[in-house]
Protein backbone atom coordinates (compact mmCIF):
# COMPACT_ATOMS: atom_id res chain seq x y z
CA UNK A 1 0.00 0.00 0.00
CA UNK A 2 1.16 3.53 -0.77
CA UNK A 3 0.25 6.88 0.69
CA UNK A 4 -0.85 9.21 -2.09
CA UNK A 5 -2.12 12.78 -2.25
CA UNK A 6 -4.51 13.58 -5.08
CA UNK A 7 -5.15 17.04 -6.52
CA UNK A 8 -8.03 18.18 -8.69
CA UNK A 9 -8.92 21.53 -10.20
CA UNK A 10 -12.08 20.96 -12.18
CA UNK A 11 -13.93 22.67 -14.99
CA UNK A 12 -16.05 24.59 -12.48
CA UNK A 13 -12.95 26.71 -11.72
CA UNK A 14 -13.81 26.90 -8.02
CA UNK A 15 -10.51 25.82 -6.50
CA UNK A 16 -8.11 22.97 -5.73
CA UNK A 17 -9.38 19.84 -3.97
CA UNK A 18 -6.82 17.80 -2.04
CA UNK A 19 -7.25 14.29 -0.66
CA UNK A 20 -5.18 11.58 1.03
CA UNK A 21 -5.61 7.95 0.04
CA UNK A 22 -3.84 4.77 1.05
CA UNK A 23 -4.09 2.29 -1.81
CA UNK A 24 -2.25 -0.19 -3.99
CA UNK A 25 -4.08 1.14 -7.04
CA UNK A 26 -6.62 -1.68 -6.85
CA UNK A 27 -8.02 -1.79 -3.32
CA UNK A 28 -8.57 1.26 -1.14
CA UNK A 29 -7.09 0.61 2.29
CA UNK A 30 -7.78 3.95 3.97
CA UNK A 31 -9.51 7.26 3.24
CA UNK A 32 -7.51 10.06 4.80
CA UNK A 33 -8.42 13.72 5.26
CA UNK A 34 -9.43 16.08 2.50
CA UNK A 35 -8.79 19.76 1.97
CA UNK A 36 -9.64 22.66 -0.30
CA UNK A 37 -7.86 25.76 -1.53
CA UNK A 38 -10.37 28.09 -3.24
CA UNK A 39 -9.47 30.27 -6.17
CA UNK A 40 -10.00 33.97 -5.59
CA UNK A 41 -12.18 35.92 -8.00
CA UNK A 42 -8.99 37.42 -9.49
CA UNK A 43 -7.51 33.95 -10.00
CA UNK A 44 -10.70 32.69 -11.62
CA UNK A 45 -10.50 35.66 -13.99
CA UNK A 46 -6.99 34.58 -15.03
CA UNK A 47 -8.23 31.03 -15.63
CA UNK A 48 -11.16 32.27 -17.70
CA UNK A 49 -8.80 34.29 -19.87
CA UNK A 50 -6.81 31.10 -20.43
CA UNK A 51 -9.97 29.26 -21.47
CA UNK A 52 -10.76 32.03 -23.93
CA UNK A 53 -7.24 31.92 -25.40
CA UNK A 54 -6.84 28.14 -25.47
CA UNK A 55 -8.75 27.47 -28.73
CA UNK A 56 -5.85 29.01 -30.66
CA UNK A 57 -3.54 26.22 -29.44
CA UNK A 58 -2.62 23.80 -32.24
CA UNK A 59 0.13 21.85 -30.45
CA UNK A 60 -0.29 20.79 -26.85
CA UNK A 61 3.06 22.34 -25.85
CA UNK A 62 1.97 25.82 -26.98
CA UNK A 63 1.34 28.37 -24.28
CA UNK A 64 -0.16 31.68 -25.42
CA UNK A 65 0.49 34.49 -22.96
CA UNK A 66 -2.82 34.07 -21.12
CA UNK A 67 -2.36 30.31 -20.87
CA UNK A 68 1.23 30.65 -19.63
CA UNK A 69 0.08 33.04 -16.90
CA UNK A 70 -2.64 30.61 -15.85
CA UNK A 71 -0.18 27.69 -15.81
CA UNK A 72 2.06 29.54 -13.36
CA UNK A 73 -0.97 30.33 -11.22
CA UNK A 74 -2.20 26.71 -11.26
CA UNK A 75 1.21 25.32 -10.30
CA UNK A 76 1.61 27.80 -7.45
CA UNK A 77 -1.95 27.27 -6.18
CA UNK A 78 -1.51 23.50 -6.11
CA UNK A 79 1.77 23.80 -4.22
CA UNK A 80 0.07 26.08 -1.69
CA UNK A 81 -2.84 23.65 -1.42
CA UNK A 82 -0.55 20.72 -0.57
CA UNK A 83 1.52 22.72 1.93
CA UNK A 84 -1.63 23.91 3.69
CA UNK A 85 -3.05 20.39 3.67
CA UNK A 86 0.08 18.84 5.22
CA UNK A 87 0.28 21.56 7.86
CA UNK A 88 -3.42 21.55 8.74
CA UNK A 89 -3.57 17.78 9.26
CA UNK A 90 -0.13 17.32 10.79
CA UNK A 91 0.97 14.94 8.05
CA UNK A 92 4.58 13.91 7.61
CA UNK A 93 5.86 14.85 4.16
CA UNK A 94 8.27 11.90 4.25
CA UNK A 95 5.31 9.50 4.47
CA UNK A 96 3.91 10.65 1.11
CA UNK A 97 4.86 8.26 -1.69
CA UNK A 98 3.38 10.19 -4.62
CA UNK A 99 1.22 13.17 -5.58
CA UNK A 100 -1.34 12.83 -8.38
CA UNK A 101 -1.64 16.18 -10.18
CA UNK A 102 -4.42 16.52 -12.74
CA UNK A 103 -3.81 20.18 -13.57
CA UNK A 104 -6.42 22.45 -15.15
CA UNK A 105 -8.01 21.47 -18.45
CA UNK A 106 -8.12 24.46 -20.80
CA UNK A 107 -8.69 22.62 -24.10
CA UNK A 108 -10.08 19.20 -24.91
CA UNK A 109 -10.42 18.21 -28.58
CA UNK A 110 -9.86 14.46 -28.62
CA UNK A 111 -11.03 14.13 -32.23
CA UNK A 112 -7.97 16.24 -33.14
CA UNK A 113 -5.87 14.17 -30.70
CA UNK A 114 -5.39 17.30 -28.64
CA UNK A 115 -5.94 17.78 -24.91
CA UNK A 116 -4.24 20.42 -22.76
CA UNK A 117 -4.04 20.35 -18.96
CA UNK A 118 -1.96 23.24 -17.66
CA UNK A 119 0.22 22.93 -14.57
CA UNK A 120 3.94 22.20 -14.50
CA UNK A 121 4.42 18.78 -12.90
CA UNK A 122 8.19 19.12 -12.77
CA UNK A 123 7.99 22.46 -10.99
CA UNK A 124 5.42 21.12 -8.55
CA UNK A 125 7.65 18.15 -7.70
CA UNK A 126 10.55 20.52 -6.99
CA UNK A 127 8.40 22.88 -4.94
CA UNK A 128 7.03 20.06 -2.78
CA UNK A 129 10.09 17.82 -2.70
CA UNK A 130 7.82 14.90 -3.63
CA UNK A 131 7.32 12.65 -6.68
CA UNK A 132 4.47 13.89 -8.85
CA UNK A 133 2.52 11.99 -11.51
CA UNK A 134 0.84 14.34 -13.99
CA UNK A 135 -0.36 14.58 -17.62
CA UNK A 136 -2.77 11.68 -17.16
CA UNK A 137 -4.76 12.15 -20.37
CA UNK A 138 -2.08 12.52 -23.04
CA UNK A 139 -1.23 8.86 -23.63
CA UNK A 140 -4.86 7.90 -24.12
CA UNK A 141 -5.57 10.74 -26.57
CA UNK A 142 -2.37 9.98 -28.50
CA UNK A 143 -3.57 6.38 -28.83
CA UNK A 144 -6.91 7.50 -30.27
CA UNK A 145 -8.93 7.55 -27.05
CA UNK A 146 -11.11 10.37 -25.73
CA UNK A 147 -8.81 10.96 -22.77
CA UNK A 148 -11.90 11.32 -20.58
CA UNK A 149 -13.42 10.49 -18.29
CA UNK A 150 -10.51 9.18 -16.19
CA UNK A 151 -12.29 8.54 -12.89
CA UNK A 152 -14.32 5.40 -13.84
CA UNK A 153 -11.74 2.88 -12.61
CA UNK A 154 -11.86 4.62 -9.21
CA UNK A 155 -15.66 4.76 -9.31
CA UNK A 156 -15.62 0.98 -9.69
CA UNK A 157 -13.40 0.59 -6.64
CA UNK A 158 -15.72 2.85 -4.61
CA UNK A 159 -18.91 1.13 -5.77
CA UNK A 160 -17.59 -2.32 -4.87
CA UNK A 161 -16.32 -1.13 -1.51
CA UNK A 162 -19.80 0.27 -0.78
CA UNK A 163 -21.57 -2.86 -2.04
CA UNK A 164 -23.64 -0.96 -4.62
CA UNK A 165 -26.17 -3.17 -6.39
CA UNK A 166 -25.25 -3.68 -10.05
CA UNK A 167 -25.77 -2.54 -12.70
CA UNK A 168 -24.75 0.68 -10.98
CA UNK A 169 -24.19 4.17 -12.34
CA UNK A 170 -21.92 6.68 -10.67
CA UNK A 171 -22.54 10.23 -11.91
CA UNK A 172 -20.03 13.01 -11.45
CA UNK A 173 -21.45 16.49 -11.96
CA UNK A 174 -18.66 19.03 -12.25
CA UNK A 175 -18.41 21.63 -14.99
CA UNK A 176 -19.12 18.74 -17.36
CA UNK A 177 -21.18 15.73 -16.23
CA UNK A 178 -20.05 12.16 -16.75
CA UNK A 179 -21.31 8.73 -15.87
CA UNK A 180 -19.69 5.38 -15.07
CA UNK A 181 -21.68 2.18 -15.67
CA UNK A 182 -20.53 -0.86 -13.67
CA UNK A 183 -21.87 -4.38 -14.15
CA UNK A 184 -19.55 -7.25 -13.32
CA UNK A 185 -16.57 -6.95 -15.62
CA UNK A 186 -18.33 -4.40 -17.81
CA UNK A 187 -17.03 -0.88 -17.28
CA UNK A 188 -18.45 1.86 -19.51
CA UNK A 189 -18.21 5.61 -19.19
CA UNK A 190 -18.75 8.86 -21.03
CA UNK A 191 -19.48 12.52 -20.63
CA UNK A 192 -23.24 13.05 -20.73
CA UNK A 193 -23.38 16.78 -21.40
CA UNK A 194 -23.04 20.01 -19.45
CA UNK A 195 -22.81 19.73 -15.70
CA UNK A 196 -22.57 22.96 -13.73
CA UNK A 197 -20.67 25.00 -16.33
CA UNK A 198 -23.60 26.57 -18.20
CA UNK A 199 -25.40 27.46 -14.98
CA UNK A 200 -22.24 28.78 -13.30
CA UNK A 201 -21.41 30.96 -16.30
CA UNK A 202 -24.99 32.22 -16.42
CA UNK A 203 -24.86 33.23 -12.74
CA UNK A 204 -21.49 34.89 -13.20
CA UNK A 205 -22.75 36.99 -16.13
CA UNK A 206 -25.92 38.10 -14.37
CA UNK A 207 -24.90 38.41 -10.72
CA UNK A 208 -21.13 38.05 -10.43
CA UNK A 209 -21.73 34.97 -8.24
CA UNK A 210 -19.81 31.78 -9.06
CA UNK A 211 -22.79 29.42 -8.74
CA UNK A 212 -26.47 28.99 -7.93
CA UNK A 213 -25.85 28.13 -4.29
CA UNK A 214 -28.19 25.35 -3.10
CA UNK A 215 -30.12 25.72 -6.37
CA UNK A 216 -32.15 28.55 -4.83
CA UNK A 217 -32.53 30.62 -8.00
CA UNK A 218 -33.47 27.69 -10.24
CA UNK A 219 -35.99 26.57 -7.62
CA UNK A 220 -37.92 29.81 -8.17
CA UNK A 221 -38.13 29.39 -11.94
CA UNK A 222 -39.88 27.18 -14.47
CA UNK A 223 -37.87 25.24 -17.06
CA UNK A 224 -38.59 25.93 -20.72
CA UNK A 225 -39.27 22.40 -21.98
CA UNK A 226 -39.24 23.43 -25.65
CA UNK A 227 -35.78 24.97 -25.23
CA UNK A 228 -34.55 21.78 -23.55
CA UNK A 229 -35.96 19.59 -26.32
CA UNK A 230 -34.18 21.68 -28.94
CA UNK A 231 -30.93 21.58 -26.97
CA UNK A 232 -31.13 17.78 -26.71
CA UNK A 233 -31.29 17.62 -30.51
CA UNK A 234 -27.56 18.47 -30.57
CA UNK A 235 -25.66 15.64 -32.35
CA UNK A 236 -23.54 14.94 -29.25
CA UNK A 237 -26.45 13.31 -27.48
CA UNK A 238 -27.02 10.71 -30.22
CA UNK A 239 -23.32 9.88 -30.45
CA UNK A 240 -22.61 6.49 -28.86
CA UNK A 241 -20.34 6.18 -25.84
CA UNK A 242 -17.48 6.58 -25.16
CA UNK A 243 -17.58 10.31 -25.83
CA UNK A 244 -16.25 13.41 -24.11
CA UNK A 245 -16.67 17.16 -24.10
CA UNK A 246 -14.75 20.36 -23.73
CA UNK A 247 -16.15 22.64 -21.01
CA UNK A 248 -17.16 25.22 -23.61
CA UNK A 249 -18.78 22.91 -26.18
CA UNK A 250 -22.24 24.13 -25.15
CA UNK A 251 -21.25 27.72 -24.33
CA UNK A 252 -23.37 29.04 -27.19
CA UNK A 253 -26.55 27.58 -25.63
CA UNK A 254 -28.11 30.77 -24.27
CA UNK A 255 -31.40 31.30 -22.47
CA UNK A 256 -32.00 34.84 -23.68
CA UNK A 257 -35.55 36.11 -23.44
CA UNK A 258 -36.36 34.19 -20.25
CA UNK A 259 -36.64 35.62 -16.78
CA UNK A 260 -33.49 35.22 -14.71
CA UNK A 261 -35.07 32.49 -12.58
CA UNK A 262 -36.54 30.63 -15.57
CA UNK A 263 -33.14 30.70 -17.29
CA UNK A 264 -31.48 29.14 -14.25
CA UNK A 265 -34.23 26.53 -14.00
CA UNK A 266 -33.93 25.71 -17.71
CA UNK A 267 -30.15 25.21 -17.58
CA UNK A 268 -30.46 23.09 -14.45
CA UNK A 269 -33.16 20.94 -16.05
CA UNK A 270 -31.05 20.61 -19.21
CA UNK A 271 -28.24 19.07 -17.15
CA UNK A 272 -30.67 16.65 -15.49
CA UNK A 273 -32.26 15.69 -18.82
CA UNK A 274 -28.92 15.09 -20.54
CA UNK A 275 -27.76 12.80 -17.71
CA UNK A 276 -31.01 10.84 -17.70
CA UNK A 277 -30.85 10.52 -21.47
CA UNK A 278 -27.82 8.25 -21.25
CA UNK A 279 -30.00 5.41 -19.92
CA UNK A 280 -31.09 4.47 -23.44
CA UNK A 281 -27.44 3.93 -24.44
CA UNK A 282 -26.59 1.58 -21.55
CA UNK A 283 -26.50 -2.21 -21.91
CA UNK A 284 -29.02 -2.70 -19.09
CA UNK A 285 -31.13 -0.54 -16.80
CA UNK A 286 -29.17 0.50 -13.70
CA UNK A 287 -30.65 -0.46 -10.37
CA UNK A 288 -28.62 2.08 -8.39
CA UNK A 289 -27.53 5.64 -9.10
CA UNK A 290 -25.00 7.57 -7.03
CA UNK A 291 -24.33 11.27 -7.70
CA UNK A 292 -21.05 12.91 -6.77
CA UNK A 293 -19.31 16.20 -7.55
CA UNK A 294 -20.52 19.73 -6.98
CA UNK A 295 -23.90 19.02 -8.55
CA UNK A 296 -24.73 16.64 -5.70
CA UNK A 297 -24.85 19.71 -3.44
CA UNK A 298 -27.60 21.33 -5.53
CA UNK A 299 -31.00 20.17 -4.19
CA UNK A 300 -32.87 21.54 -7.21
CA UNK A 301 -30.68 19.62 -9.66
CA UNK A 302 -30.94 16.46 -7.53
CA UNK A 303 -34.75 16.76 -7.47
CA UNK A 304 -34.94 17.24 -11.24
CA UNK A 305 -32.60 14.31 -11.84
CA UNK A 306 -34.53 12.05 -9.47
CA UNK A 307 -37.76 12.91 -11.28
CA UNK A 308 -36.15 12.10 -14.65
CA UNK A 309 -34.76 8.75 -13.44
CA UNK A 310 -37.80 7.59 -11.42
CA UNK A 311 -38.50 4.91 -10.34
CA UNK A 312 -34.75 4.19 -10.19
CA UNK A 313 -33.44 5.34 -6.80
CA UNK A 314 -30.92 8.20 -6.78
CA UNK A 315 -28.62 8.88 -3.84
CA UNK A 316 -25.55 11.04 -3.34
CA UNK A 317 -22.08 9.91 -2.44
CA UNK A 318 -22.62 11.67 0.90
CA UNK A 319 -25.49 9.25 1.59
CA UNK A 320 -23.02 6.34 1.27
CA UNK A 321 -20.46 7.99 3.53
CA UNK A 322 -18.19 9.03 0.66
CA UNK A 323 -16.28 12.29 0.88
CA UNK A 324 -18.33 13.59 -2.01
CA UNK A 325 -16.41 16.79 -2.69
CA UNK A 326 -13.08 14.94 -2.52
CA UNK A 327 -13.81 12.02 -4.83
CA UNK A 328 -12.06 13.39 -7.89
CA UNK A 329 -9.00 14.35 -5.85
CA UNK A 330 -9.01 10.85 -4.33
CA UNK A 331 -9.28 9.46 -7.84
CA UNK A 332 -6.06 11.13 -8.93
CA UNK A 333 -4.27 9.78 -5.87
CA UNK A 334 -5.55 6.33 -6.91
CA UNK A 335 -4.60 6.87 -10.56
CA UNK A 336 -1.11 8.07 -9.58
CA UNK A 337 -0.47 4.79 -7.78
CA UNK A 338 -1.86 2.82 -10.72
CA UNK A 339 0.46 4.79 -13.01
CA UNK A 340 3.47 3.93 -10.84
CA UNK A 341 2.50 0.26 -11.09
CA UNK A 342 1.84 0.39 -14.83
CA UNK A 343 -1.83 -0.55 -14.34
CA UNK A 344 -4.47 0.60 -16.83
CA UNK A 345 -6.08 3.99 -16.33
CA UNK A 346 -8.36 3.86 -19.37
CA UNK A 347 -10.26 1.14 -21.20
CA UNK A 348 -12.07 0.65 -24.52
CA UNK A 349 -15.39 1.12 -22.72
CA UNK A 350 -14.40 4.30 -20.92
CA UNK A 351 -12.47 6.34 -23.50
CA UNK A 352 -12.66 4.28 -26.70
CA UNK A 353 -8.95 3.47 -26.67
CA UNK A 354 -8.25 0.20 -28.49
CA UNK A 355 -6.88 -1.67 -25.44
CA UNK A 356 -6.48 -1.01 -21.70
CA UNK A 357 -3.80 1.64 -21.32
CA UNK A 358 -1.75 3.11 -18.51
CA UNK A 359 -0.70 6.74 -18.51
CA UNK A 360 0.74 9.63 -16.57
CA UNK A 361 4.23 11.15 -16.45
CA UNK A 362 6.43 10.84 -13.35
CA UNK A 363 8.40 13.88 -12.21
CA UNK A 364 10.89 13.50 -9.37
CA UNK A 365 12.01 16.39 -7.14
Amino acid sequence: MRNAIGLMSGTSLDGVDVAWLQTDGEQVEYFGPAGYRPYSSAERAVLRKALDAAPQIALREERPEEVAAAENLVTRAHAEAVELFLSTHGLDRASVDVVGFHGQTVLHRPYDRLTVQIGDGGQLAKALGLPVVYDFRAADVAAGGQGAPLVPVYHRALARLAGCAEPACIVNIGGVANVTYIDGETLLACDTGPGNALLDDYLLRHTGEAMDRDGQIAARGDPDLDWIAQALAHPFFDRPAPKSLDRNDFASFLVDGMTFEDGAATLTAFTAASIAGIVDQLPDTPVSWVVTGGGANNPTLMRMLSERLAPMPVVTGHDLGWQGDAIEAQAFAYLAVRSLRGLPLTYPGTTGVSAPLTGGVLARP
